[in-house]
């Protein structure tokens, strides 16, 4: 008889499954028509702050799909903004924070907000979400990692170098670990909230670490990340790390103390598991283009991704985001494959 846990969080606990989990980073998004439909009603960060239409357009593609588990719509840096960093998403383009944080008076002046108070849109949109699940549909909460937020505080944006950042961590370390600890302090608390709201698994994303050396990932981003996995512990909820670009650092990634490891799509997955060992669940990892694809081609690439991960704690996902343009005759594909890898 099956366990009466989603099969999601029994994969990340590297229990024994019935069959492969998925679900997609950015399942929630443009590729999807309904979305483009509540989209067109209102802005990138309003809906973010609506939880009505946040928990809606969380469930269109459980709805389409069937995915394992939900994950939250929002951004990574709705607790900046919380924090006294403001955030703007002109629409087209990517975020931009027009008051970047460069220095120690600025880094001084930002506070750890309490998430109740100052995000509770986020966690009435979860405890929505998880009213409207089916109970073997996992919930995921998610926030940015401490390097990853602080690279938009930092740089103003998005960067290609991020030569502003890594300027203060090695021109300024002392500012930059004021600026990592109180990131640290602020994400620690506001995924305690989400579990308390009825996030099931948390997820960090540590999109732009992977840019850093081996060495500075391990004294900028490991201590900081393992600060929020140790505060999480007590919260008895699988904890996934995700570093685009990680796979010359999953060792340092793996002593963060996370159950899960993301990974990308540039590494192996049979090779991170031999380096992770098999008792660490991973989370992965194809890359979004095929999704451009075929489904025939979809179908082949996902169950070489399935025989070289094997069974047991592997749940399936992308390397990164769902792309605007993937067409949903893949995502079906997907779904499809993955259900009937052994």
């Amino acid at each position: 008889m099956a366990s009466a846990q989603p099969l999601f969080l029994r994969a990340c606990r590297g229990e024994p499954t019935e069959r492969r989990p998925l679900w997609l980073m950015r399942q929630a998004g443009r590729y999807l028509p309904e979305y483009r439909e509540v989209r067109a009603q209102i802005s990138f960060l309003d809906l973010c702050k609506h939880p009505e239409l946040a928990c809606e357009v969380t469930l269109q593609p459980i709805r389409r799909f069937g995915f394992d588990a939900a994950i939250l719509f929002s951004d990574i840096l709705v607790p900046v903004e919380a924090m006294g960093c403001p955030v703007v998403f002109p629409d087209p383009g990517g975020p931009m924070l027009p008051q970047p944080v460069r220095v120690p008076a600025d880094i001084e002046r930002l506070r750890v907000p309490d998430p109740a108070a100052e995000m509770p849109f986020v966690l009435e949109a979860l405890r929505r979400v998880r009213a409207a699940l089916a109970p073997a549909t996992a919930l995921i909460g998610f926030a940015g990692a401490p390097v990853t937020l602080a690279s938009y505080m930092v740089e103003g944006g998005s960067s290609k170098n991020f030569t502003l950042l890594k300027g203060l961590l090695h021109g300024a370390p002392a500012a930059a670990r004021l600026l990592l600890g109180k990131l640290a302090d602020t994400v620690a608390l506001y995924l305690a909230a989400q579990v308390e709201a009825g996030a099931q698994a948390v997820q960090l994303f540590d999109t732009w670490a992977g840019m850093l050396a081996p060495d500075d990932y391990s004294e900028f981003a490991l201590p900081y990340t393992a600060q929020i996995v140790s505060a999480l512990r007590a919260r008895s909820v699988p904890v996934i790390v995700y570093v685009n670009g990680g796979g010359t650092l999953l060792e340092r990634v793996a002593r963060t103390g996370c159950d899960v490891v993301g990974l990308d799509w540039r590494i192996d997955i049979a090779e991170a598991r031999a380096r992770l060992g098999p008792e660490r669940p991973v989370q992965g990892n194809l890359d979004p283009c095929v999704l451009l694809s075929t489904p025939e081609v979809v179908a082949r690439k996902a169950r070489t991704i399935g025989a070289a991960a094997g069974a047991r704690g592997h749940i399936f996902n992308l390397g990164h985001g769902v792309l605007p343009e993937t067409p949903l005759a893949s995502v079906e594909a997907l779904v499809e494959a993955v259900r009937d890898l052994p």
